[in-house]
Parts: C-alpha cells; sequence; structure tokens
C-alpha cells in the first residue's frame, strides 16, 4: 500500500471528529519546538509575510515546490502548514503524512485568526511567558 493510501485509510471519523489533522493559531504559536511552513506562492508572501521571530522559525516552500523540497523540512519538530484559506494547506499535510513526516497540523482559521494571535496584548502575553519560562 502506498503512503497516500494509508495515510487516507487512517482518515475515518475519529480522526477527524478528534481533530488530531489541525491546530488552532495560538496554540500552534506557543509551542516550544515548531516550525510554520507556508505553502503560499512567493507573490503572496511579498504582498504579506508573517516574520514572526518571537514565535518561531517560519520556513516558506510554495506548494508546487513542496514535491522537490519536502526533505527540507524537520521530522523532529512540530510543523503547522499555513495557506491563506487552508486548501493548500490540507493538500501538503496529506502529501507530507504520506512522505512519514507525522508530526504535521493545518493552521486553521488562515489569515484572519492568525492576525488576532499577533495583535500587541496577545504579543505582550507570548514573550511575558517566554521570558519567564527562559
Amino acid at each position: 500500500m502506498d503512503g497516500y493510501s494509508s495515510v487516507m485509510k487512517a482518515m475515518d471519523l475519529e480522526f477527524f471528529g478528534g481533530g488530531r489533522h489541525k491546530i488552532q493559531p495560538g496554540a500552534f504559536l506557543g509551542q516550544a519546538s515548531a516550525l510554520m511552513l507556508d505553502v503560499r506562492s512567493a507573490e503572496e508572501v511579498a504582498t504579506l509575510s508573517f516574520g514572526l521571530s518571537y514565535h518561531l522559525p517560519v520556513l516558506h516552500i510554495p506548494i508546487n515546490e513542496i514535491p522537490d523540497r519536502w526533505s527540507e523540512i524537520p521530522k523532529d519538530k512540530l510543523v503547522g502548514v499555513f495557506c491563506s484559506s487552508g486548501t493548500r494547506s490540507a493538500m501538503v499535510y496529506l502529501y507530507l503524512q504520506a512522505h512519514g513526516l507525522e508530526q504535521v497540523r493545518i493552521i486553521e482559521g488562515a489569515y484572519a485568526e492568525m492576525a488576532d494571535e499577533l495583535k500587541p496584548g496577545k504579543l505582550l502575553k507570548h514573550l511575558t511567558t517566554a521570558r519567564r519560562d527562559a
């Protein structure tokens, strides 16, 4: 059985009902060892990028480059896949799972929820927590 078939066979009611494939932006940004995989086009990133310097690293690989560059994605970190609507994130999630990356989640909410997590009050709370835990 190929990787895609194995991943898809595991996608039953328990899988979707349990939400094992997704993560809220706030929960994701609070992870100690994670990476945001931005699969939007270069043009989209040039228009609106997420540096997230105070949160976690961001790796930009457009969806059409994933087949040639997926080996750049760390296997030892939680990887949150991000795009503008969730469609490309879901495709890349399936691709990475089929290629053996188990710690992959789709970041929910696209732009609106991500932007909400980057407001000054939430940034201050994040920085305060990070400094306290350091």
